[in-house]
């Protein structure tokens, strides 16, 4: 098969040990980019997005973000599915007695409760800041302006994070996707959309490129459902076992430069 078309998520598959993008992977993504699309797909919301597409040179390219919540062309929202106001409503009543970090996504918009070790951490990891905004003030104005969130991130203590994943799963388990990145961490995200299913979006009314003509690279349990519906599924080596299983190759660790290597075997040998 000739595949067309490279999807590569980001964190724990792109970036090296320092969370940055190595000189091999901007040198080889740059080599094959006029010839094969490269497009950006992560939970990270776009600003935490965009400095590593103008390193890779891939800016003319589409994103995906939120999991697939939230698809941009040309910096335009051509799709955009979130997590109803009254869900996040509920999850703040539960919250008042589990009492973990939860941060806010639509767009461009990250809203944090405090700015505490957990948006400090992400704003690190990320390189974006936080808005220091209450809850309950954000879903007054997301309500107004008929708005829901993207992708809500639940950060704390591991017995605390088990408490609201139990919780999620029990209640809204049929609505939401709800895994746990970490051991600290949830996230969260709308049940309709998928990677994949932007993945499909944006072959079909983007690219005029075939499922089988694409090559995708990850490592986390959202990143499953992408690696085994495309042609070419990629597993990082430091990937999930449920990622590997699924995966029709499985290439070096993510900081031994493992998408860039693989790259290299498709298109540049």
């Amino acid at each position: 098969m000739s595949y067309k078309i490279v999807f590569s998520d980001i964190d724990g598959t792109l970036l090296n040990k320092d969370r940055e993008l190595s000189e091999r992977t901007i040198k080889t993504i740059q080599e094959i980019k006029d010839e094969i699309p490269v497009v950006l797909i992560s939970a990270r919301m776009p600003q935490a997005m965009r400095h590593l597409q103008k390193q890779l040179g891939i800016e003319n390219q589409p994103i995906i973000c939120y999991n697939g919540g939230f698809v941009l062309i040309d910096e335009q929202p051509v799709s955009s599915t979130a997590i109803p106001v009254q869900t996040i409503e509920d999850l703040a009543k539960f919250n008042k007695n589990t009492n973990v970090h939860l941060s806010l996504y639509n767009g461009e918009e990250w809203h944090v409760p405090d700015y505490d070790y957990w948006a400090k951490r992400e704003e690190r990891n990320t390189k974006v800041t936080p808005s220091i905004t209450h809850i309950d003030t954000v879903m007054n104005d997301w309500d107004k302006r008929e708005l829901g969130a993207h992708k809500i991130m639940c950060m704390g203590e591991e017995d605390r994070i088990e408490e609201m994943f139990q919780f999620l799963n029990e209640n809204y388990g049929d609505k939401l996707h709800v895994y746990r990145s970490k051991e600290t961490y949830i996230e969260v995200a709308n049940k309709q959309i998928s990677k994949l299913t932007a993945i499909e979006y944006l072959l079909k009314n983007h690219f005029n490129l075939s499922i089988e003509e694409t090559v995708a690279f990850g490592d986390n349990y959202n990143d499953v459902e992408m690696i085994n519906g495309v042609g070419m599924g990629v597993a990082v080596a430091n990937a999930r076992e449920e990622t590997k299983k699924v995966a029709n190759k499985i290439t070096d660790a993510s900081i031994d430069d493992g998408v860039a290597k693989t790259l290299e075997e498709l298109f540049l040998k």
